[in-house]
């Protein structure tokens, strides 16, 4: 095992952990302090009565146990405001948004896996909102899905979030509210290893989005309303109809972003159903990048994240080699690539060694024409053109398939238990997506039980492509041998995706489809622990 840097410097200092670290000084104390929530904590959503009797509840006994079995370690607490701002994109583009704290991405939050989280939300915006923990293993009630796990955070009020945080890795936060994602309320979760294997001399957080809210008029809302033809979301479940109908009448104005003929081979066909007129990297256009110095020769560790809500993109560092260590979170065996292909929601950390120079760091939006791009900058000199496109982008990819998971994390082999086949249905004339042809209903759920091992087959019929999110757990890719574990995974047209996963965390889940126009079309399910 390597030795942690001497030095490190962390490109996104993150929030300040107001408050000292506390113990508990007993056993008992701190199993009773992981299972209380904080004052204030989002209230639970009430579960429907045909199904009271039948699942566990998101706070009921089953879940407090196992947030109990977690500890009560070190509590780090940090707030957060989600509120209206306007944010400068580079080049002199000032748009109105939302964000978290006034910055482009959040500011990170960082905590060290055994910590106790604890966050308080403000909410200053006219909609109801939520903050959901992408990626992380947490405690049912705290996971942000309102109409499911919690009520929603209503304007002007505020709710906090506490839990504790058991494994390290790259993850990110951003509401489960509507189409709230696609404006700029997302900020990267950093869990620190307190062991941490890797040895690296600097860490760059590298947060990926493709861009349209408030540009010539446009919102979410509107471009939702538009997919739908009017329909907008299949539930509803933050009350926004009226919102998007405000949101529509006065975005009458504002071009179509509907978009046509966007095309990769990477993802089976059709790329997208929205056309961005922005792609940033660190809440930055390529036409004036955010810029990470360090040093010829220094090893670098960066965290990816692809916060778009319906572009994948493809990444590579000009004139490097990157190594790949962890996807989703958790580490794999060591693997070199040229490029990656990260779908919405994915992340990815992977060293590098600086070499001498300017360099961009160009993602390209796969299949519709268009790049981000950040630099790394080494030695004096000019930046790269906005329409750098490196050599690496045509060389090797390495996909989460090829990857093999560290022997820390590999999911021991097992017959499964139980197999739940979905099937992914819908069109882009009718923008009817959907699991086997119905939308999301959250009294509909995929059942499991405590203790199962479960196979997941998603077959898609459709001709698009769509990356899969697992609130609460972490899967393995399933093949002649398990894989990767993750969270999220893309399931291309006319392919079938298993994965398998180990049923230890009790709950109502939500399992969705992370294109946030497809799921709020009706591309979203439950798995749901029988009681």
């Amino acid at each position: 095992m390597s030795e942690m840097p001497n030095r490190r410097t962390v490109l996104s200092t993150g929030l300040a952990l107001a408050g000292s670290t506390a113990l508990a000084s007993r056993a008992d104390a701190a199993r009773a302090d992981a299972a209380r929530p904080g004052p204030g904590s989002p209230s639970r959503a009430p579960s429907p009565a045909r199904a009271a009797d039948t699942y566990v509840a998101p706070d009921g006994p089953e879940v407090l146990e196992a947030e109990a079995k977690r500890g009560a370690g070190p509590l780090r607490k940090a707030s957060l405001a989600a509120a209206p701002s306007s944010r400068e994109l580079g080049g002199g583009l000032t748009v109105p948004t939302w964000t978290y704290g006034d910055h482009l991405p959040g500011q990170a939050v960082r905590v060290t896996a055994g910590d106790t989280l604890e966050l308080a939300l403000t909410n200053s915006l006219t909609q109801s909102t939520s903050l959901h923990w992408h990626g992380l293993s947490l405690r049912n009630d705290m996971d942000g899905v309102p109409g499911l796990t919690q009520q929603a955070i209503a304007p002007g009020a505020a709710s906090t979030y506490r839990f504790a945080v058991s494994h390290p890795g790259t993850y990110w936060i951003h509401p489960h509210s509507g189409v709230q994602l696609d404006r700029g309320l997302y900020a990267p979760l950093i869990v620190d290893d307190p062991r941490e294997p890797l040895s690296y001399d600097k860490e760059w957080v590298v947060v990926l989005d493709d861009w349209l809210d408030g540009v010539e008029g446009s919102t979410p809302d509107a471009v939702l309303d538009e997919l739908t033809k009017g329909r907008g979301s299949s539930h509803d479940a933050a009350g926004h109809k009226a919102a998007r109908r405000r949101a529509a009448a006065a975005d009458g104005d504002a071009p179509s972003r509907l978009l046509v003929g966007a095309s990769s081979d990477l993802l089976g066909g059709h790329a997208g159903d929205v056309a961005y007129p922005h792609y940033l990297v660190n809440g930055r256009r390529a036409t004036d990048p955010s810029v990470f110095e360090a040093s010829p020769g220094d090893r670098i560790r960066l965290r990816v994240i692809n916060a778009g809500g319906d572009t994948a993109f493809r990444l590579s560092l000009g004139g490097h080699r990157m190594t790949v260590t962890h996807t989703d979170g958790f580490p794999v065996q060591h693997t070199g690539t040229d490029t990656l292909l990260l779908a919405m929601g994915e992340r990815y950390d992977v060293l590098v060694t600086a070499g001498d120079g300017v360099f961009p760091l160009t993602a390209l939006a796969e299949g519709k024409d268009a790049s981000a791009m950040a630099v790394l900058r080494t030695a004096p000199g000019a930046l790269p053109p906005a329409t750098a496109r490196p050599a690496e982008l045509d060389g090797e990819l390495v996909t989460a398939d090829r990857l093999v998971p560290d022997e820390s994390v590999a999911l021991a082999a097992r017959e499964p238990d139980r197999t739940v086949r979905m099937t992914l249905t819908g069109s882009m004339d009718a923008y009817d997506w959907a699991f086997d042809g119905k939308p999301y209903d959250p009294a509909v759920r995929q059942p499991v039980r405590a203790g199962e091992r479960v196979r997941l087959a998603f077959t898609n019929r459709t001709s698009m492509w769509h990356p899969i999110h697992l609130h609460g757990h972490t899967f393995a890719l399933a093949g002649t041998a398990l894989g990767a574990r993750k969270d999220t995974a893309a399931v291309l047209p006319g392919r079938t995706l298993t994965v398998d996963l180990d049923a230890d965390n009790p709950g109502l889940w939500m399992l969705h489809c992370h294109n946030v126009y497809h799921a709020e079309a009706g591309m979203m399910t439950v798995l749901g622990y029988l009681r």
